[in-house]
């Protein structure tokens, strides 16, 4: 039998393996960004959440908020291996009526939030950590952003509400990839000193290498890091993690494989 942690890894293949699959069937989805998250959407979902994929709206389960919505392919994924919904539905993706868009929706079981406009994530993960405050209510708040993002003002907004409202129930991951449509985050939008920054909010930070699930299940298990201080983990990573002709390219932001490059990505990811 494969150890916790070699079963976590397994599982985050054959989520890069499915969504290479349905970015290339739909003919179209965020590549790089999707398989850069995929360890940490992996280790949310399989170790640190608790949740029932079989009663998706359960008022005592933790809140996920994909921010950076644009990488749904892999949030769907990992929804559906859950078991919040079938392969067969998975596998729609891309096709008429199907209920997975291009960004989350809450068609969708699991799915807490519309989003993929960017910046906005943060701001409702602070509105879901208040409300379990207030209501006394034991839920942890989940929010996954992109580094990109960050270029939006509404980001730190949110991040000085949190510290100000002391949220040590809220957890927020930033998959640090260092690329964005564009370019280079720091050519675009210069985003650093991200640590100073949230630390100047009221936060409680810590690193991690966001592709190596170990570090990412041992860096959430020790959630929250302090009392009465949001946490933040900066996950840093590499933007289309596992496939080497992809890895670190910004032209692969949401580029469709062709059939020749999804073998040798298939390849790749079976060694």
């Amino acid at each position: 039998m494969l150890s916790k942690m070699k079963e976590l890894e397994k599982i985050a293949t054959e989520i890069r393996q499915t969504v290479l699959q349905n970015i290339a069937s739909a003919g179209g989805g965020h590549t790089g960004g999707s398989l850069s998250s995929v360890d940490i959407l992996v280790a949310l979902y399989f170790h640190s959440m608790k949740i029932d994929p079989e009663h998706p709206e359960w008022k005592e389960r933790d809140r996920f908020i994909l921010s950076k919505g644009h990488s749904v392919e892999s949030y769907h994924a990992v929804l559906s291996r859950r078991g919040f919904f079938s392969r067969e539905i998975l596998e729609t993706y891309g096709r008429y009526n199907s209920i997975l868009a291009g960004h989350p929706t809450r068609k969708v079981p699991g799915i807490e939030l519309n989003s993929g406009a960017l910046g906005h994530g943060l701001s409702v993960g602070v509105g879901l950590a208040l409300a379990a405050k207030r209501s006394g209510a034991a839920y942890t708040t989940y929010v996954l952003t992109g580094d990109g993002e960050h270029g939006e003002g509404s980001l730190m907004e949110a991040a000085a509400a949190a510290g100000h409202y002391r949220l040590d129930n809220l957890v927020s991951i930033i998959d640090r990839n260092g690329l964005q449509i564009s370019g280079h985050t720091e050519d675009v939008m210069a985003i650093e000193n991200l640590e100073a920054k949230y630390r100047a909010c009221g936060w409680s930070v810590k690193e991690c290498n966001g592709n190596q699930m170990k570090e990412v299940v041992d860096i959430l298990d020790t959630a929250p890091f302090e009392k009465e201080r949001p946490s933040l983990i900066i996950a840093h990573t590499t933007k289309g993690k596992g496939v080497s002709f992809i890895e670190n390219r910004a032209n692969w932001h949401h580029r469709v494989p062709s059939e020749e490059e999804l073998k040798q990505a298939m390849k790749e990811l079976k060694q």
